[in-house]
């Protein structure tokens, strides 16, 4: 599964650390429908995993001829919060792992800083993680799938990209990964779904104890 040697570990958060990825669907598609716009969870889900905002909203308009407004970022934001505060949980494993890891690791999220940290509270993991180990594509108003967030937090952590292991589960973080010229690992917590055949999947956090430790 790793190919060669590594000096540090870059996670992303929603969907591979922290289950929020339904939870941010589901606002998204009730919200979406106040704009007359009807989406079912799948299709919602396929598209928008792992892309920011702007992407979201230029998709919405090219497909369904729908400006939305200036306000929706913000409100959809604040109502995102309300609902990972009320019921995100860890990705099963997600804190063994981590307490298992010798080498760095960090966060590196298409998310906002707020986002971020409203995550790993809510779910305990920010104990493993420093303000100078959270690194989010707001940053440098840079998103995934480019690689600029990866290659960001690697020369914070004084690291050579290619000594990098990405843990990811969208596409759009895996071709960023590859794309820094990282190893990238996936994480499908559906046993029967891999998304892609570019790089090799776990389907449990704990598979990848024995491999990163």
């Amino acid at each position: 599964m790793i190919s060669r040697n590594f000096e540090a570990v870059i996670f992303d958060c929603d969907g591979t650390l922290v289950d929020s990825e339904p939870i941010t669907v589901t606002v998204l598609i009730k919200f979406l429908r106040e704009f007359g716009l009807e989406l079912e969870f799948d299709e919602a889900h396929g598209l928008f995993v792992g892309r920011d905002m702007q992407s979201i909203a230029a998709w919405i308009k090219d497909n369904h001829g729908t400006q939305l407004p200036e306000f929706f970022p913000s409100e959809f934001r604040a109502r995102q919060a309300v609902a990972l505060r009320e019921s995100v949980l860890p990705i099963p494993g997600a804190a063994e792992l981590l307490a298992a890891i010798a080498k760095p690791f960090c966060v590196a999220s298409n998310a906002p800083q707020e986002k971020i940290a409203i995550n790993l509270s809510v779910t305990g993991l920010d104990q493993f993680f420093t303000a100078e180990r959270i690194f989010s594509a707001y940053d440098i108003d840079v998103w995934k799938p480019r690689p600029d967030l990866f290659l960001y937090a690697a020369e914070q952590m004084s690291i050579n990209p290619a000594s990098c292991i990405v843990i990811e589960d969208s596409l759009a973080g895996i071709d960023a990964g590859i794309a820094a010229g990282m190893q990238v690992i996936g994480y499908s917590k559906n046993a029967s779904v891999q998304p892609t055949d570019k790089v090799p999947f776990v389907h449990c956090l704990s598979e990848l104890r024995g491999h990163l430790a």
